[in-house]
């Protein structure tokens, strides 16, 4: 749904000091007056650490937040104060106004202030740097001074908000979108810093919105949400738990869009043209608004929304929406172009991840996608020549896209210090200052590794010191180091990625006996002691992962990382054709493979490292030889064979244990947008008995003769599995009763989301 009635691309074409936290001395760490809510979350299982617990050390991670840190000391705060100052009638103090988002008359203006409000706030609780501090509180007391002078706080004169109320409004502007920005930036300077006086320009101006929506009837309001308004819900809803006054809850249920809220609701995808970014933060406020209600619809239209969205609309790396705008279901290969994957949707995909992902603890298939998206994304969209990490608005996607390379208004270029300001800038600065804050969490006394980088957590509450040390994802291994006070029984629950068949965890040396079944959490319970060293080994090997809507058009993925081939300057008009089986790592301190594409060799590297060169990401596999896979059930961990070997018509399709027989492989064929499997022991072909639609229909091998049961569609899920859907039944390959038992039937079933629909198609050749 577009927000306004041009679209950004258009608009920037046209667009030529409250309570003070202390250091800890000789340590640089902050002191945090962190306030924590009034209201705890419903409905979590798991919690997070303080930001202030983690640091990162060594490594990509921490170089991208060292940047940021550069940008955040350099930028000048009156710069930023100008268009309060003018739209409030106060000096502007001889400052000059910024440009991009931020220039004068632009319809975004005064929502960057916001984003750099929570990034200060995130570095002073991160780090206790001083000069974040400095900056966020002097904002705030001058913001202070602007709402003092009119009553609100805002960039845009309230007449603007008067015509919004309307639908009267044609400037294109979006002041409930930058209202958001201010207040969630004011809440976090609150909330991380014990800025009082944030806290008192919070709660004035959540009152004013209240004010002016509580006036509105339904209709008016519903017509109002139209015009992109950010995460309204979300906001109101925190400041709901972080002050337990209702008054908050009300507002941020007056934000519910009904039209996106209620097919979300019903699980029905209805995404296609909708602006995306308009719609995750809507989604994350449905989550917000679960943990402060205990409602669960609202819980349904987040899970249903990441579903839809990580399954259907998602590319390789994680990021999804062409041109700002969801396309149809699974459009994905007639969608490479400069203009994927817009850094703001992913972003906020992965706030929406995190607090799903905390509902839900044991499904891992929520870091699964969150790790694949922060990598290959966002990680990878901040410039490493840049001594301030500038940002991407987009990551193309087309052969021989660069980034960096792009239309001026955005694309593939590079922010700006005062010149952009993009919503893309914006969280940008706020990624590369919390990139630690879901590597762990705990339970009680269970703590929970999700993430694999290397890292310090200070467990305070219990004195306990873990200290992560790795390579990865060039190596395939991380160890984990105990010391502090360490003592007693207790559990640590590692995340073991959907890829990561054969992973192990020893402790001190010694591998420990617990079940590592990939795309689910290993548990190492034992009477601990300071010193003690859980190494945690993810074996790596190349996959090759199909676009939904064109199985021959194919991304390189090595573990969790996404290969692209890197051409310099060359330029591509077309995905090379690449030949799958030339593949071959070349070094074994770095990610370096080559392979054989177009007929000549090319060398292939992690994506999130393509920085100056023309890449390919996805690639034509067309003319290679028909692929052979195991079909990998994700519940049972059983293969699909054919009962007996047999290689008669009617040979019932059954899951067994991975003996190696060639009953257990089937060669992948390409047929339109569908597949077919034939089987290696007999050239049979799977099918639905009697060509049923029927739930539990009997999946058996037939003869290869054309019926629309015989075709499968590949649907991805984020944790790189499929839902094999049968063309003729819409019905999801499955296993009987849900068996994980030798010698179970392999059926049809509607798509129930159980684990048992969901398959890792593993390449054998």
């Amino acid at each position: 749904m577009s927000s306004h009635p041009i679209s950004r691309r258009r608009l920037l074409q046209a667009a030529g000091a409250g309570a003070v936290a202390t250091t800890v001395a000789g340590t640089g760490r902050a002191q945090a007056a962190v306030v924590p809510p009034v209201r705890a979350d419903l409905g979590v299982s798991a919690h997070p650490f303080d930001l202030g617990q983690v640091r990162l050390t060594a490594g990509r991670w921490l170089d991208n937040q060292n940047r940021t840190m550069n940008y955040l000391r350099f930028v000048d705060v009156d710069r930023l104060l100008y268009n309060f100052r003018a739209n409030h009638g106060r000096s502007t103090g001889g400052a000059a106004a910024t440009g991009g988002w931020d220039a004068p008359n632009f319809p975004f203006r005064t929502h960057m202030q916001g984003h750099f409000l929570t990034a200060w706030a995130q570095a002073w609780a991160v780090l206790g740097d001083t000069t974040c501090r400095d900056k966020a509180n002097y904002m705030v007391a001058e913001l202070a001074k602007c709402q003092a002078a009119n009553g609100y706080l805002s960039g845009f004169p309230e007449s603007d908000f008067t015509a919004l109320e309307a639908r009267t409004l044609s400037n294109g502007n979006v002041p409930y979108y930058c209202i958001h920005k201010t207040l969630a930036g004011l809440l976090d300077a609150w909330r991380y810093m014990g800025n009082t006086q944030a806290r008192d320009v919070l709660l004035r101006l959540a009152g004013w919105v209240d004010t002016r929506t509580a006036r509105l009837t339904a209709n008016q309001m519903q017509a109002m949400l139209g015009t992109e308004f950010g995460g309204m819900n979300e906001v109101l809803a925190d400041i709901y738990q972080q002050t337990g006054d209702g008054r908050w809850l009300a507002a941020a249920q007056r934000f519910d869009h009904a039209a996106v809220f209620t097919p979300l609701a019903a699980g029905s995808d209805q995404l296609n043209g909708l602006h995306a970014n308009t719609q995750v933060p809507k989604w994350i406020g449905a989550a917000r608004e679960y943990k402060a209600t205990g409602t669960t619809r609202y819980r349904d239209i987040a899970a249903n929304a990441w579903n839809i969205t990580t399954g259907a609309h998602t590319y390789v790396i994680g990021g999804n929406s062409q041109a700002e705008h969801f396309r149809p279901p699974n459009a994905i290969a007639g969608y490479l172009t400069d203009d994927t994957c817009e850094h703001c949707n992913t972003y906020n995909m992965l706030k929406l991840t995190r607090e799903l992902w905390l509902t839900d603890p044991g499904r891992a298939a929520y870091f699964d996608f969150y790790e694949r998206a922060l990598l290959n994304h966002l990680i990878g969209a901040q410039n490493p020549a840049d001594n301030h990490g500038h940002v991407t608005y987009f990551t193309p996607l087309r052969a021989g896209g660069r980034r960096g390379v792009g239309p001026a208004w955005g694309g593939g270029t590079w922010s700006t210090d005062y010149n952009s300001f993009w919503c893309c800038q914006g969280t940008g600065i706020e990624t590369n200052t919390k990139l630690m804050d879901s590597i762990y969490f705990h339970n009680g006394t269970t703590l929970t590794v999700n993430l694999f980088t290397p890292s310090v957590l200070s467990w305070t509450q219990r004195g306990i010191t873990v200290t992560q040390s790795t390579t990865y994802p060039v190596g395939d291994t991380t160890t984990l180091t105990l010391t502090g006070t360490v003592s007693g029984s207790w559990s640590i629950r590692v995340r073991i990625p959907s890829w990561a068949a054969g992973a192990t965890l020893a402790v001190n040396g010694a591998t420990e006996n617990v079940t590592t079944t990939p795309g689910t959490y290993a548990t190492v319970t034992r009477t601990w002691a300071a010193g003690d060293v859980l190494t945690v080994r993810l074996p790596m090997r190349v996959t090759m992962q199909a676009a939904n809507d064109n199985p021959a058009v194919q991304a390189i993925v090595y573990g969790p990382v996404v290969l692209c081939g890197r051409y310099g300057n060359t330029a591509l008009t077309a995905n090379p054709s690449l030949a799958v089986p030339s593949i071959t790592r070349t070094s074994t301190s770095s990610l370096a493979f080559t392979a054989t594409a177009n007929g000549t060799t090319v060398n292939l590297g992690p994506f999130h490292d393509a920085h100056g060169v023309n890449y390919a990401v996805y690639w034509n596999t067309s003319g290679t030889a028909e692929a052979t896979y195991k079909l990998v059930n994700v519940a049972s961990g059983l293969v699909v064979g054919v009962q007996d070997m047999s290689t008669a018509d009617g040979g019932r399709a059954v899951v067994w244990g991975d003996t190696g027989t060639a009953d257990h492989l089937w060669a992948q064929i390409t047929d339109g947008a569908a597949v077919r499997f034939r089987n290696v022991n007999s050239n049979k072909v799977l099918g639905v008995e009697n060509m049923s639609a029927a739930d539990n229909a009997t999946v058996l091998q037939w003869a290869d003769n054309g019926t629309a049961d015989h075709r499968w569609t590949l649907v991805r899920n984020s944790d790189g599995s499929y839902r094999i859907r049968n063309v003729n039944s819409g019905k999801v390959l499955a296993v009987l009763g849900a068996s994980s038992t030798w010698g179970a039937q392999v059926v049809q079933e509607p798509d129930n989301g159980s684990a048992d629909n969901n398959w890792r198609l593993v390449r054998v050749s």
